[in-house]
């Protein structure tokens, strides 16, 4: 973002920051190409969602490179509710070179790399319901709302050329049930991550993004990234826990909150699933039993790795043992669901 042009800043903040310009871009696009785009309802979709640093953009990434899916991509920017009408507009790049992404965690992505890049339309379409200076509530769209969701998956697919869907967006946990009821035939993996190094690398990402620039900041925010940094605004699944960004206790709390809820919306939902993210590559019956539950040849991991579990900073022992209690029972309940098929 900071090597971004004069006029990709331009572009990005009339096609993304400015709503009308959004709404119209999209109303042509659905003109233009939904007729021809292939129908998504029944289609065995597939979605990554769960807190931020729980391992959802590697698990995406993996899933992305079976190759048997349609997502929208870096090339898809800054016009992502139109991705046909841009693909037409702009001229095919090559992939690039690979860069490490802002986060500085390793990841390295180039124009072709999956992004999660759709909760620009909830943004443009629903922010009201869901969006609040406080935080981000839980959301159930409208049937117009879902139903103009499902057309810009089928836009996605249409340009694409795929047949199944693949998202990551981690303000999906708002409104998984919605989702699971609209699209019955995909599957919703939600990435469980140990709380103190999940909680550690939240508030590292928090202190790094504190000192994004305004451009940076506004970018966050086009894409619905409220997760740390400047743009931070916690999701509001249960009783606020209050507290300083600043300190541990405030992520352990965050990933309690999360969790607890994720929990009993995953249980209730048959066709989602957690996936602890260390298991990825400590288990290894894991991804094979992964791959059978999403229809895809099981290709060799090669991104996933195990997390560092460094914690350097002071945190309170009662939140740490609660935090730890909840992942050792959701870890061993979400291999069970995941694994028994394959056993049986």
């Amino acid at each position: 973002m900071a090597d971004y042009s004069r006029l990709e800043r331009f572009l990005h903040r009339m096609a993304l920051g400015h709503a009308p310009v959004a709404e119209m871009l999209h109303d042509l696009e659905r003109g233009l190409y939904l007729k021809s785009a292939p129908e998504a309802r029944g289609g065995a979709h597939v979605f990554v969602s769960g807190l931020a640093r729980a391992g959802t953009t590697i698990l995406m990434r993996e899933i992305h490179a079976t190759g048997a899916f349609g997502s929208l991509t870096y090339a898809d920017m800054p016009f992502v509710l139109a991705p046909n009408l841009w693909a037409r507009l702009a001229r095919e790049k090559p992939a690039g070179a690979w860069t490490e992404r802002a986060h500085g965690d390793g990841i390295k992505v180039d124009t072709h790399s999956p992004e999660a890049l759709e909760e620009v339309y909830w943004r443009i379409f629903c922010a009201r319901d869901y969006l609040t200076p406080a935080g981000l509530s839980l959301h159930a769209p409208s049937r117009d709302a879902m139903a103009g969701y499902v057309d810009l998956v089928r836009l996605i697919l249409r340009r694409t050329g795929k047949t199944r869907y693949l998202a990551k967006n981690n303000n999906a946990i708002l409104r998984l049930p919605a989702l699971a009821r609209a699209l019955p035939a995909a599957v919703v993996l939600v990435p469980i991550r140990a709380p103190l190094p999940h909680a550690q690398s939240l508030l590292n990402q928090h202190r790094r993004f504190l000192s994004a620039d305004t451009f940076t900041a506004d970018y966050m925010t086009w894409l619905g990234h409220h997760e740390f940094g400047r743009t931070q605004r916690p999701f509001l699944l249960g009783p606020a826990s209050g507290g300083d960004p600043l300190t541990l206790d405030y992520w352990l709390a965050t990933w309690i909150s999360a969790y607890a809820h994720l929990g009993q919306t995953v249980a209730s939902l048959p066709n989602a699933r957690l996936v602890p993210h260390e298991d990825l590559t400590g288990h290894p019956e894991l991804w094979p039993a992964l791959c059978a539950l999403l229809q895809v040849h099981p290709k060799s991991l090669a991104e996933a790795r195990s997390a560092e579990a460094r914690v350097a900073e002071p945190h309170s022992p009662a939140l740490a043992e609660k935090a730890g209690a909840l992942y050792n029972h959701l870890r061993w309940t979400a291999l069970q669901r995941i694994l028994a098929p394959v056993a049986a």
